[in-house]
């Protein structure tokens, strides 16, 4: 009996909601989600469509940028080095490592961003210079940082490659040959820093494996033997400080 009290009430609230939704909706007004492309009864809506495109073209590039033009590049790439130089896989975990390069690339770069907000940013949002004029002054503190950071034979071959005469300065090479230019030297300067990495955990497993040898565990992996000496060694000698200061201390 209980159960058919149950379905009836069920039901009955059910019929309510449906008589009910159209007199709610026309009293609250429901929201509707239009797209469409319909011409423009102004310049000014064509404006402001393009410059809303345009947002969403820098934001869909924004990563690209950050890994092309900024210091994130070599950080995350050490950071990935010292991992596996330690053997702890996944610890510390990939966000983790890509959270700590993202910030210590922010206080890397805030002085060029500083830079860029101050020159470019700022004057547009108070319509003081044309958005042309905010590109080109946004991207000269990115150049200026690159060049202050780039290898000069990356420079000279990517030069080589795709300029007809021999630039005489800066002004004279395109951007888009100094970002890959910088993109090979920081890949350069970010190996060099892992090799550097890895050899004290290395001399740490040569070690171990000569003394497990030298007591007949040939079957024992060495790794599960050395890696609690690495991670102490790391600890006792402030590893992610040392790490981290000698990251800062390169782009100084």
């Amino acid at each position: 009996m209980k159960k058919h009290i149950f379905f009836f009430s069920l039901l009955l609230g059910s019929c309510s909601c449906i008589f009910l939704l159209p007199s709610l909706a026309s009293a609250v007004g429901l929201p509707t989600v239009t797209f469409g492309v319909e011409d423009a009864e102004s310049t000014a809506q064509v404006s402001s469509a393009l410059q809303v495109l345009f947002l969403l073209t820098i934001l869909s590039i924004a990563p690209a940028i950050l890994l092309m033009m900024t210091s994130f590049t070599r950080i995350v790439i050490v950071l990935g080095f010292v991992r596996q130089a330690m053997s702890t896989q996944n610890m510390p975990p990939t966000q983790v490592v890509v959270g700590l390069a993202l910030f210590l690339t922010f206080f890397i770069m805030s002085p060029t961003f500083n830079a860029i907000n101050e020159e470019a940013l700022q004057p547009y949002l108070n319509e003081e210079i044309s958005q042309e004029n905010a590109l080109q002054n946004a991207i000269e503190p990115m150049r200026q940082f690159m060049f202050a950071h780039v290898m000069e034979e990356e420079l000279e071959m990517l030069s080589d490659l795709t300029l007809e005469d021999e630039p005489v300065d800066q002004n004279d090479i395109p951007t888009m040959t100094l970002i890959p230019a910088f993109m090979l030297s920081e890949l350069k300067r970010a190996f060099q820093m892992g090799f550097m990495v890895y050899i004290p955990f290395l001399v740490i497993d040569m070690i171990v494996a000569s003394v497990l040898m030298s007591m007949g565990m040939m079957m024992l992996p060495p790794v599960i033997i050395s890696m609690p000496f690495k991670l102490l060694l790391f600890v006792l000698v402030d590893g992610w400080g040392l790490i981290a200061g000698s990251l800062l201390q390169s782009f100084g």
